[in-house]
């Protein structure tokens, strides 16, 4: 597994470096210090994971996420940050990043953490994922144009994408809507391609934009 490693602090480049060159399974495709450097790696690279500072020199992080985003359909960007904050963790998904992580994770947490993007799925740190539930669904929010984006998608899909909106894992929305856990799957890979989607953070996205999420939900 490919990694490129942005951030403008050097010490924890190499730290992050020495931990996965020290990792059976990953190497280190290529380092950046300013988010322009990310993107042109990324776009050279093509690593499977980028991980991506959220402050950074010439470029932050969300926008260089964007740029990437919208120039690959193979990279996936997880955001690293000191800063717990809502507008953060809204705007880099909004970017298309596909995880979300605080930089006093374990280093444990964090390699399982660029696994669990590498394949597709969405990471959130719990805590983040909840401020970001409560800020985004504290006021019912206008469908606008947005609700555009549900047409073809069945109630059933509707159900399923509300809760991955609420954070429920497949497992939890099968047990949920007492359905199998292979039928989830297929719901969650029809939403997929309907939307548009690169991956289920994109998909927590939509519920959100869409007012499926509310706070009486």
């Amino acid at each position: 597994m490919r990694v490129l490693l942005a951030d403008d602090q050097t010490l924890l480049r190499d730290s992050l470096r020495v931990l996965f060159e020290a990792t059976p399974g990953f190497v280190v495709a290529a380092e950046a210090a300013t988010g322009r450097d990310a993107v042109r790696m990324a776009l050279r690279e093509r690593p499977d994971v980028a991980l991506m500072d959220v402050r950074m020199p010439d470029l932050d992080g969300i926008q260089a996420t964007a740029q990437i985003c919208a120039e690959t359909e193979d990279v996936r960007v997880l955001m690293l940050t000191t800063f717990d904050l809502d507008e953060y963790v809204y705007g880099a998904l909004r970017a298309g990043a596909s995880g979300f992580l605080l930089k006093d994770a374990g280093a444990a947490e964090l390699v399982a953490a660029v696994r669990v993007v590498a394949r597709g799925d969405a990471l959130l740190a719990p805590a983040v994922t909840r401020r970001l539930i409560a800020a985004f669904t504290a006021e019912p929010r206008p469908a606008r144009a947005f609700g555009k984006r549900l047409d073809g998608v069945t109630d059933r899909e509707r159900e399923v994408l509300e809760l991955i909106g609420r954070g429920l894992s497949n497992t939890e929305i099968a047990r949920h809507l007492t359905l199998s856990l292979p039928t989830v799957k297929t719901h969650v890979s029809r939403l997929l391609a309907k939307l548009h989607a690169r991956d289920r953070a994109q998909l927590v996205v939509v519920a959100y934009e869409t007012a499926l999420v509310r706070a009486q939900t």
